[in-house]
């Protein structure tokens, strides 16, 4: 009898279910069900509709049951640093803010003023940014208190909907790797940090590994889908369920993971936190059997997707990348520049830093397109030489993985800016490497090196 897992792929534009197998050795996908997310303004803050989300993930598993492909266990990655705090009796508390809201804007200079910035990478190992969990919870602190005290746990996106799947709290590892919160080498969470800031020593539990079964489906989820199976939790940080994918990077090959974000980088079994690496801006962040992704954020496609929804309706991503590819305009912008994190019009900010750089500034589609397009390859092909200087190698292939990888005027940039051969695919990188942390814990692959040969 066919075995199938659920991979429950959550990004901040949309979710996925994909049912994956294993036929003669090779892992074959099914994708079930596909729905749109995103923040929702409430209260004046930037919020995730968790009640909209859980519902979605029902519908999608319910799907499974309809086309008479159980699965034998199913797992949810989503995106980092986001959290949910719940009380005694398992209830939200408070509105679950996400990372492009603006209350954290202040926090990094009121974290200095605690611990110095370099000692602070040196403990953790992860990069400052401004919606790191860490500066989240001292917003949290600064702004409502009350809600901290009430607070019996802090649950990441991805645990949080494991807890409502199984009725069990646990806080994975690759997903907590994100906060800025954990002792990078002993890889667990850095209690004297976290005494520090005064924040509650109780919302911080023993962390679990990716492929640890979290337990079954709860009675009333059972009856709501129609069967039961083990919750696993994957590399529940999406970008450590993609690297977990990437085929060939016991080679060596830098990765791209592209999607909303850019995540260029390695895989190494010991963390970089030299006061280089950080001035570079990359980060140490946990993968899966505690390998090290070592990493630089660049915002990536979701200056694209931000554009096509203001000014691109109607028009697919191909489309858009087609069209671009026939421009020639010169502009560069810089895509890890604060301006790009959450702007109200992406459009009329790409304008805006192009006029103010005194460069040609677009003004169609494809014109504003092409910039971003351009710009993305020439920050790839930067980070690039940092990581070759950072480790003394030299990396022949760059492996693009996830649904950028089909943006194929993007792939050609890359080539171009970087003077590396591009490898692309697979582009359900995430999906496949949540498939795999839980067909390694049912058997179906005795090692991560196992399931990569078959990718």
């Amino acid at each position: 009898m066919q075995k199938y897992y659920l991979a429950i792929d959550i990004g901040a534009s949309g979710g996925r279910h994909i049912l994956g197998s294993v036929v003669d050795g090779r892992i074959c996908l099914e994708e079930v069900y596909r729905f749109e997310n995103g923040m929702e303004k409430v209260g004046g803050s930037l919020c995730w509709n968790t009640h909209k989300i859980f519902h979605e993930i029902l519908e999608g598993m319910k799907r499974c049951k309809e086309i008479g492909k159980i699965p034998v266990s199913v797992g949810v990655d989503t995106w980092g640093v986001d959290f949910v705090l719940i009380n005694k009796d398992g209830n939200i508390v408070g509105n679950t803010v996400g990372y492009r809201d603006s209350r954290t804007l202040n926090m990094p200079a009121e974290l200095e003023k605690v611990i110095p910035a370099q000692e602070l990478y040196e403990r953790t190992g992860i990069q400052s940014q401004v919606y790191n969990t860490v500066y989240q919870l001292m917003a949290l602190q600064r702004e409502h208190p009350e809600q901290l005290e009430e607070a019996e746990f802090l649950l990441f996106t991805p645990d949080y909907y494991h807890f409502l799947l199984s009725g069990e709290k646990r806080q994975e590892y690759t997903i907590a790797s994100t906060s800025m919160m954990l002792d990078v080498n002993k890889k667990t969470w850095d209690y004297e940090l976290i005494e520090k800031l005064g924040l509650p020593k109780k919302l911080f539990q023993e962390l679990q590994m990716p492929g640890t079964v979290v337990g079954n489906l709860r009675p009333g989820i059972r009856a709501a889908v129609g069967y039961d199976c083990r919750v696993v939790a994957p590399a529940s940080h999406d970008t450590a369920s993609a690297v977990a994918a990437v085929p060939s990077i016991e080679k060596d090959t830098l990765y791209i993971s592209s999607g909303t974000w850019s995540l260029m980088g390695i895989e190494s079994e010991t963390p970089n936190c030299s006061e280089a690496c950080r001035q570079w801006g990359f980060t140490n962040e946990g993968g899966y059997a505690y390998r090290y992704r070592i990493l630089k954020n660049i915002m990536g496609l979701w200056m694209i997707q931000s554009v096509r929804r203001e000014i691109g309706e109607g028009r697919s991503f191909a489309e858009i990348c087609e069209s671009a590819s026939k421009e020639s305009i010169p502009s560069i912008v810089d895509c890890n520049d604060s301006c790009f994190l959450a702007p109200d019009s992406m459009t009329q900010a790409v304008k805006d830093y192009c006029e103010r750089t005194k460069q040609q500034i677009p003004q169609t589609l494809a014109e504003i397109a092409a910039v971003i397009y351009n710009s993305l390859a020439k920050c790839y092909a930067e980070t690039l030489t940092e990581i070759e200087k950072m480790t003394g190698k030299h990396y022949p292939c760059i492996n693009i993985i996830g649904g950028g990888s089909n943006a194929a005027y993007l792939n050609e940039l890359t080539a171009k800016y970087t003077g590396r051969k591009v490898a692309a695919g697979p582009s359900e990188a995430t999906a496949i490497g949540n498939l795999i942390c839980q067909m390694i814990e049912d058997g179906e692959f005795a090692t991560l090196e196992e399931a990569r040969m078959s990718i």
